[in-house]
């Protein structure tokens, strides 16, 4: 994601150093240049008044997701945690009299007892809780950079998404007046008596089966299109069309040094300082082994004599029965819960980036291949074919059997293309950096 607008807008690889950039309270969308496409395939859309770069895409879905918007209330809450755990305990005010009924022919005197009670926290039991809460803080830093990279890639593919099924669009719509052309062409031979009637009836069922596949793909435009708008609320769309080149390739650095950046992804920190929580919760539960005091002053006043008296005392608990062991008992399971839980993310992305890495290899080879061998190669055998057609040296079904095999290559090339970019930007947020940027820098540190 962090390259994505670079690839598809010939951009910076800017999204990616925008999530990097919020770290440090950067702001994201002001890191993305400017668009300055250069159109090099046929799968580049093509300029109009109302087009959607991916960048306002990204800017639109920072601005407006909600699910960025509760990420981010998290962390305010646990503001609040944090400031609420550092503060004291509030002293206590007792005031009681005893003997309200008693008479002076009984000897008693009524008298009224005021006291101050304070709870001193002994062990660092504060210092203890006040860590675990901005521990937890943290994590919700990291979740919400987490969420961040997450939001960033569904708004890569589905813009992806967007370009493929307007391509497909194209494609098909040039497949409904190819089959047209072609059984206009039938439609000739059959009135000189060139050809069977038949062939004519094929070639018309060849051109209702153009129409159905452009109506589906006009479908599946309408919806892909709906998705996206509706990542920043909008219910229906209000953008033309989705300008990006999906062509563009990226320099892809080596496994082993993706490896070394997956280290530090905002799920590995997390996993990371949730160790870290969980020690500091073992921290609270050893503090709570030592006993608070509770320090109490106060007067007491005899109503007769209208004497007053000074009171001191001190409460401590004796840890006779309970002595926390139970709780110190989850919390160190607890810390080996996590620490496991670290391994397994580790080997998780580590799993994940392998088989991205493998698969992105596949699909820039498959596109070398339908590029520079098939698409050519299939263009050209129906070139041949209908031109051998209108000539009479082929038959009907040579001139159909090209015409299909390209128009499934066109279709697999656009496929190709779209799965390639959702690799890379699953790459990018496992790593959470661009591949460009990423094989530079390890490069020259490598030199």
């Amino acid at each position: 994601m962090f390259g994505v607008i670079h690839r598809f807008c010939r951009l910076a690889p800017a999204v990616f150093t925008l999530v990097a950039g919020a770290a440090q309270g950067q702001n994201l969308i002001s890191a993305l240049p400017e668009h300055n496409a250069t159109p090099t395939t046929q799968v580049v859309t093509q300029a109009t008044a109302a087009d959607l770069s991916l960048r306002k895409a990204v800017s639109l879905t920072l601005k407006l997701n909600p699910e960025l918007a509760a990420a981010a209330k998290e962390m305010g809450a646990l503001e609040g945690v944090v400031q609420q755990v550092d503060l004291l305990r509030n002293p206590e005010l007792d005031i009681e009299t005893e003997d309200i009924g008693a008479s002076r022919a009984g000897g008693l005197q009524r008298f009224t007892t005021i006291r101050l009670s304070q709870v001193i926290e002994l062990g660092g039991k504060r210092q203890a809780r006040t860590r675990v809460a901005a521990l937890a803080q943290d994590i919700a830093g990291q979740d919400y950079a987490a969420k961040r990279l997450a939001v960033l890639a569904r708004v890569a593919n589905l813009f992806t998404d967007v370009l493929a099924a307007q391509e497909r669009t194209r494609l098909s719509a040039e497949g409904v007046q190819l089959a047209e052309t072609v059984a206009t062409a039938v439609g000739k031979r059959v009135l000189a008596g060139k050809a069977p009637p038949i062939e004519e009836t094929k070639s018309r069922l060849t051109l209702s089966s153009a129409r159905i596949e452009l109506v589906q793909a006009q479908r599946e435009l309408t919806a892909t299109r709906k998705q996206l708008s509706l990542l920043w609320g909008d219910a229906e769309p209000l953008f033309n069309r989705a300008l990006g080149d999906m062509a563009t390739t990226v320099t892809l650095p080596s496994l082993a040094l993706l490896e070394q950046r997956v280290r530090d992804n905002p799920l590995a920190a997390r996993s990371q300082k949730n160790v870290a929580q969980r020690q500091a919760l073992l921290q609270v539960e050893q503090s709570k082994r030592v006993p608070d005091i509770t320090l109490k002053a106060g007067v007491r006043r005899f109503s007769q004599t209208g004497e007053n008296t000074s009171l001191l005392g001190i409460a401590i608990p004796l840890p006779l029965f309970d002595r926390n062991q139970g709780n110190l008992r989850e919390a160190y399971q607890r810390l080996d819960q996590a620490q496991d839980e670290r391994a397994a993310t580790a080997l998780r992305q580590q799993s994940e980036l392998a088989l991205s890495y493998e698969s992105l290899l596949a699909a820039q080879h498959e596109i070398g291949v339908l590029r520079e061998e098939i698409l050519p190669a299939a263009k050209s055998a129906f070139d041949v074919a209908n031109r051998g057609y209108e000539l009479g040296k082929f038959g009907f079904l040579d001139i159909l059997d090209a015409q299909r095999t390209l128009a499934q290559n066109q279709m697999n090339y656009v496929r190709a293309l779209a799965n390639y970019q959702k690799l890379v930007y699953e790459l990018e947020r496992l790593t959470a950096m661009p591949l460009d940027t990423r094989a530079n820098t390890l490069n020259t540190a490598v030199e």
